[in-house]
């Protein structure tokens, strides 16, 4: 998968709503998210994404893509999303592996809400 068929399918993730998740998280994915129980896991994870509301709008910033092996992906970014007048400030990680040819899932997603008014160090 090249780097813009990455972030287009992470988009999808912040933007499309339960389909996307029922789509692209795999049954053993692996998350933590900021709100109880903060660790989810199999069908859990799935279904903590799935009850929230997805973005309207999100942007990523400072991203970065490895792939230690062959049909494993690890990104990172920070997230800037949007709904009506509600915004959101995320660090992320997720990690995508291949189940067969051009089928991806996540196996683990990971969000750190920040603060934008944080200084960044100099």
């Amino acid at each position: 998968m090249d780097d813009d068929r990455i972030w287009t399918f992470e988009e999808e993730l912040w933007t499309g709503g339960k389909d996307a998740y029922e789509r692209k998280v795999g049954s053993e994915c692996l998350m933590a998210l900021p709100t109880m129980p903060f660790v989810f896991d199999g069908r859990a994870a799935k279904n903590a994404v799935e009850d929230t509301p997805s973005w309207e709008n999100v942007s990523f910033e400072d991203k970065s893509v490895e792939r230690p092996q062959e049909g494993l992906i690890v990104i990172a970014y920070r997230a800037r999303a949007s709904r009506g007048e509600e915004t959101y400030h995320a660090v992320c990680t997720s990690t995508l592996t291949r189940i067969e040819h051009e089928e991806w899932k996540v196996v683990q997603h990971q969000q750190t809400p920040f603060d934008t008014n944080v200084a960044s160090p100099d």
